[in-house]
């Protein structure tokens, strides 16, 4: 896999859509269907699960993680936000397999710290990672979303779309 700019190559083509999923009594998120669909076409095992601001939690192919922590270490006039960031992810972070059934342990800590319970959670494939953020805060972003859906459509028709 190559990171190329923005864009990860070597990874199937993911789920376009946001799919909802739980997190069982054991602390397990099932994936849904097409995200593990998209980890077996992509060869994805294991993973690196963590989170950088307390709110989504993100599951990384761990080629993938080694590329953002190239990112995170790497020389920058924000070396100290980037930084930190990492030191959140790291603590915050646990390696995991994707068992047979599709399922993968979300981090104790980080399940205590976004209060992570059987509330179900939606699901994006964003950047070669599958982010995750409970129900109720994804309500929140859409609502967001779906204020001033002119003028963003004005702005969307400028584009050509």
């Amino acid at each position: 896999m190559e990171l190329v700019g923005e864009q990860i190559t070597n990874l199937a083509e993911p789920p376009h859509s946001i799919a909802q999923a739980k997190i069982d009594d054991k602390g397990r998120l099932k994936l849904p269907s097409e995200s593990l669909d998209w980890c077996r076409k992509s060869s994805v095992v294991n993973v690196f699960v963590t989170t950088f601001d307390k709110k989504t939690v993100r599951i990384y192919p761990i080629s993938v993680w080694k590329s953002t922590v190239n990112v995170l270490e790497g020389p920058s006039e924000q070396a100290d936000a980037l930084e930190g960031l990492l030191r959140i992810a790291r603590y915050y972070g646990r390696d995991a397999e994707i068992d047979a059934q599709g399922r993968i342990v979300i981090p104790g800590e980080l399940r205590t710290v976004m209060t992570l319970g059987s509330e179900p959670v939606c699901l994006e494939h964003l950047k070669g990672r599958i982010d995750f953020t409970k129900k109720t805060v994804h309500d929140g972003l859409l609502q967001s979303a779906e204020s001033n859906l002119d003028e963003k459509n004005a702005v969307a028709r400028k584009l050509g779309l």
